[in-house]
């Protein structure tokens, strides 16, 4: 059977050896790079290694699929599918196939290695060569055409890349390719049909299927190199061999010479020794380091040999020399010292782990295959999930946890230089899903004594075992100070009584304040210390407790209501607002809820509506140091048609520039039915 392989560039996973500790840019380096100087076209392979039908188990062979494969794109993945085969029964070539559902395709090839007696590292090189199955891309996603020509068997160059389909499949290439293998050496029962390539003879041999590029004379050397020839008749030139893993010139042909190529890089010298063989039985992940441990031999000598064990681009040299009795009852000849185990140290992160051995004879390398650990770090690890200034404090939140240990570790809280140590062990559920080796308790959270403005507050994970101590966060935290805020959100007057309602709070405390309602000539004092949700909710430091309420009996006609926050510790009284309730003319409500100095100028926001227009919106004027801006009171409320069933457009929000340094700040709320304005707010503002 005639066929060739067209050029295609190699992707190679090069082999490791030599030092104790190592370390590559990206794959592990042969002990020499190959070099085409070194091909031989009379011994491709040798006959010990081609039908050394033992060189990998099943478990080898479909480790080293998920290693070279990767992640799959689209189920035809030679380390993903699986297969239903047919049974066959036994003939001059190959033993009899059981068949089976669903078969794994390192199954069936480890299956029929064994029946037709051919080294499934031959097969899987083939399948490399023919349709780049086991490595690179197309590897990643084949379609189900390159499938089912798979080994390239029946696929003429003749037929212009057309093949038998009575062939087709991964099951049926594998197997009749296996098969035509053992056919090429004329075995008993069969005629003495293939001669041109016999063993022992010159053969002239073309460098390409165009017969005006020439032929070489090879003398065969052995049945494996004839049975390539007979499957590829051509031999690279010389330009293929200067241009090892790449194109050569219109006359070059690769299939062989990428048999070659594949076979040395991943399995070693396919005309020297038996490649070593081995198993990983064990890769663990630890804190700070990585554990292997298995099993490697060379089946030419008795002596424990080298593993080679690299940890991303790292490698680490290994002797496979402890006491093995389960290995050597498998391989009597050599013995039982041929157990490795070791650990390794690493870098934190998720690492791939590769492990090859190192056979007797220089560049006898073979790949037990790859693996991906997580590597926990040695240092400790945890967020600040919040800092925040109160009324005369610093709240801290977060959590932190040692690998090294299931304990609580310390957390030290440093505010301007001067350090506090608590506890990471409040239960957090969050990081016990995530570690959950490790359990919930590993959260903090303090509260810490502090005067009034910025602080520089530093938070440190303490660490426990080897490694050093982290810090998780430094930030600038102030801590609120100054006069009273809050707001007038109703003035209502009914059957002469006037309520008021609304809220206040100081920032020098957390404890309720005093609000004083004015009406007319009188004033009575009410403690704002009403539960509020809403202003929980905005200030968590400061709790709840900071509504008020009111109500006061009045005589008839129109009354001014003005409310004032009593100032506790640093600032002075505020006023919160002023209402004008009566049977006259109402002026305008509203209120003035934030008002801020920063970045060069002072933002107000707020809301205000005309109680005899309700559905208009009104104008409300913004003066800063006496220089006005109008706007309208129309942004969108729904939280204000809901108490007072007016409609939306009530809001207003406006930035005014303003230097940096105390401006006084007044907004007014502009009657629309001849009533008088309503003054919302005037006070200092502080521009920083």
């Amino acid at each position: 059977m005639l066929k060739k392989m067209l050029a295609s560039a190699l992707a190679v996973v090069l082999v490791a050896g030599g030092l104790t500790t190592f370390s590559l840019t990206s794959s592990p380096t042969p002990v020499q790079a190959l070099s085409g100087a070194e091909f031989d076209p009379g011994n491709i392979i040798n006959d010990a290694t081609f039908f050394n039908a033992s060189a990998m188990s099943e478990g080898q062979i479909q480790a080293f699929l998920d290693s070279y494969v990767g992640s799959c794109r689209n189920g035809n993945c030679l380390n993903v599918k699986r297969l239903d085969t047919a049974s066959r029964p036994a003939d001059q070539m190959c033993a009899a196939y059981a068949g089976a559902a669903g078969e794994r395709v390192s199954r069936i090839l480890a299956k029929v290695s064994q029946a037709c007696g051919i080294n499934p590292q031959v097969l899987l090189v083939t399948l490399q060569k023919e349709q780049s199955l086991v490595t690179g891309d197309i590897a990643r996603g084949p379609s189900d055409a390159r499938l089912e020509r798979a080994m390239g068997y029946a696929c003429p160059d003749t037929a212009n890349g057309g093949c038998d389909p009575s062939f087709g499949g991964v099951y049926n290439q594998l197997y009749k390719a296996a098969w035509q293998f053992k056919r090429y050496a004329n075995p008993a029962g069969t005629s003495n049909f293939f001669t041109w390539f016999r063993p022992g003879t010159t053969a002239a041999v073309q460098y390409s299927p165009n017969a005006a590029c020439g032929t070489r004379p090879v003398t065969i050397r052995n049945q494996a190199t004839a049975n390539l020839y007979y499957y590829t008749p051509y031999t690279p030139n010389g330009a293929a061999l200067t241009n090892l893993r790449g194109t050569g010139d219109a006359c070059s042909a690769y299939g062989n010479r990428n048999f070659w190529v594949y076979f040395n890089d991943w399995f070693g010298s396919p005309t020297g020794a038996v490649p070593p063989v081995g198993s990983i039985e064990s890769v663990s992940g630890g804190v700070g380091k990585v554990t292997v441990s298995g099993w490697a031999l060379d089946r030419s000598s008795t002596a424990s040999i080298a593993v080679h064990a690299y940890v991303g681009p790292k490698g680490t040299a290994l002797r496979a020399d402890q006491q093995r009795p389960d290995v050597g009852a498998a391989f009597p000849a050599n013995g039982s010292a041929h157990g490795y185990s070791a650990t390794i140290e690493a870098a934190p992160g998720m690492q791939q782990v590769c492990l090859y051995a190192i056979g007797v004879q220089a560049g006898n390398t073979a790949s037990l295959g790859c693996r991906t650990v997580d590597v926990l770090p040695s240092t400790p690890v945890g967020a600040v999930d919040a800092v925040t200034g109160g009324p005369g404090t610093i709240s801290v939140s977060g959590w932190a946890l040692d690998f090294d240990t299931t304990g609580a570790i310390p957390v030290h809280v440093y505010v301007d230089g001067k350090g506090t140590a608590i506890t990471a062990d409040v239960p957090r559920s969050d990081i016990g899903r995530i570690y959950p080796a490790y359990g919930p308790g590993h959260g903090f959270s303090t509260k810490l004594a502090a005067a009034p403005g910025a602080h520089e507050v530093c938070v440190y994970a303490i660490n426990r075992g080897p490694g050093s101590n982290v810090l998780m966060s430094c930030r600038t935290v102030q801590v609120p100070s100054g006069s009273p805020f809050g707001a007038v959100d109703a003035v209502t007057l009914s059957g002469g009584t006037v309520s008021v309602s609304g809220w206040a709070l100081d920032p020098d405390t957390a404890e309720p304040i005093d609000v004083h309602v004015h009406v007319g000539g009188t004033s009575w004092a009410v403690r704002a210390d009403v539960a509020r949700s809403d202003i929980g909710r905005y200030y968590p430091d400061y709790g709840p407790g900071h509504g008020f309420s009111a109500s006061r009996q009045v005589g008839p006609g129109q009354h001014q209501v003005c409310v004032y926050g009593i100032n506790r510790g640093a600032g002075t009284n505020v006023l919160l607002g002023c209402r004008a309730v009566g049977t006259a003319n109402t002026p305008p409500v509203g209120s003035v809820e934030s008002v801020q100095g920063t970045g060069g100028a002072v933002s107000v926001s707020g809301w205000a509506f005309d109680p005899d227009t309700p559905a208009t919106s009104i104008p409300v004027h913004v003066y800063v140091d006496g220089v006005g801006k109008a706007l309208t009171a129309d942004l969108d409320r729904p939280d204000i048609d809901r108490v007072f069933r007016v409609g939306r457009a009530h809001g207003f929000a406006t930035s005014v520039p303003a230097s940096p340094g105390r401006h006084e700040v007044c907004v007014h709320a502009l009657d629309t039915t001849r009533a008088p304005n309503t003054l919302l707010f005037c006070e200092a503002v502080t521009v920083r």
